[in-house]
């Protein structure tokens, strides 16, 4: 991999514009493409308050970000191209047919999705664009958080997933290499089994949202950034765990389909913060402060790292 490459990020919206941001961040030349122009224009924008909320100067960052709705120009010298579009398999699916037959052939084809499997999206690919095609799964909002899945696939070349890995690790992400791909990949299994069951209690009348979110901020969520739950299922003891597990799991949700309660709540609108209500109540203003305290709390943890 070059010292300094171009990386081609496509779509500006929630995710893009902080994926393109630490390439620019690491002086890398970045292209973002987006067909719609009003979110393309805003994306400068969005890096530079995200850079400003960091202490850094947006300047010299924001000079080695460009812009453009043409997918062909965009991915036609790049090294890398990164896609960070809706969650739709045909449209991902079309879109790297588009850029597989733009982009040079030595470029890693990489999708951000953070639960289609990558061998779904790369199926209309021919086998030397699947041989580059790779899960780069990077976490909201990417500039901030550490983490990036790297999913290869039985046609992923090793060298395309382990210099995705060396190149996010240059970056300064902490990179893991999913070896098996599977729906979700590691930590959306993780997060979302624990969503499961916290909607599950709701529904079941056993507490109300705001009571789950403070059980896991006040006791286990504390330790999760220093202990890992196989650290912690090593520190009681396995003898503990199973002992737990057995009384536990029969009664634990196992649902294959999404809760009722979900559909309840979205058949009168409440789609959460945006529409103000969801499983809880918020306000403008309460929302407002939810993303602040989250951006200055992982800020301040991407520079006091727990060891």
């Amino acid at each position: 991999m070059k010292e300094k490459l171009h990386a081609c990020v496509i779509g500006a919206g929630l995710m893009g514009h902080g994926i393109a941001q630490v390439f620019a961040q690491a002086g890398h030349k970045v292209t973002i493409c987006d067909p719609d122009a009003a979110i393309l224009e805003v994306a400068p924008q969005r890096v530079a308050h995200n850079l400003e909320q960091m202490g850094i100067s947006p300047g010299a960052v924001l000079a080695n970000i460009f812009l453009t709705q043409d997918l062909k120009s965009a991915a036609a010298d790049a090294d890398i191209v990164i896609e960070a579009i809706p969650e739709r398999l045909e449209l991902k699916q079309k879109l790297f047919a588009e850029i597989a037959e733009y982009a040079p052939e030595h470029a890693i084809l990489a999708s951000n999705t953070s639960v289609i499997p990558i061998t779904s999206i790369g199926e209309l690919l021919s086998d030397d664009a699947r041989a580059r095609l790779v899960g780069t799964h990077w976490w909201n909002p990417p500039h901030l958080v550490p983490l990036v899945e790297v999913v290869r696939t039985e046609y992923t070349s090793e060298a395309v997933f382990e210099s995705t890995f060396q190149l996010l690790l240059s970056l300064g992400k902490s990179p893991v290499k999913v070896y098996r791909d599977v729906p979700g990949f590691i930590g959306n299994r993780l997060q979302h089994a624990m969503w499961r069951e916290a909607i599950s209690l709701v529904a079941q009348g056993v507490c109300d949202a705001e009571t789950v979110d403070t059980v896991v901020k006040q006791s286990f969520g504390m330790r999760l950034p220093f202990l890992g739950p196989m650290e912690n299922a090593d520190l009681v003891g396995l003898t503990l765990a199973k002992q737990v597990h057995q009384v536990i799991f029969p009664d634990l949700c196992n649902d294959t389909q999404p809760n009722r309660l979900l559909d309840q709540l979205l058949e009168h609108g409440h789609e959460g913060m945006r529409s103000g209500q969801g499983l809880r109540a918020w306000t403008q203003e309460q929302a407002d402060e939810v993303r602040k305290q989250l951006a200055l709390r992982l800020i301040d943890s991407v520079k006091h790292p727990a060891s």
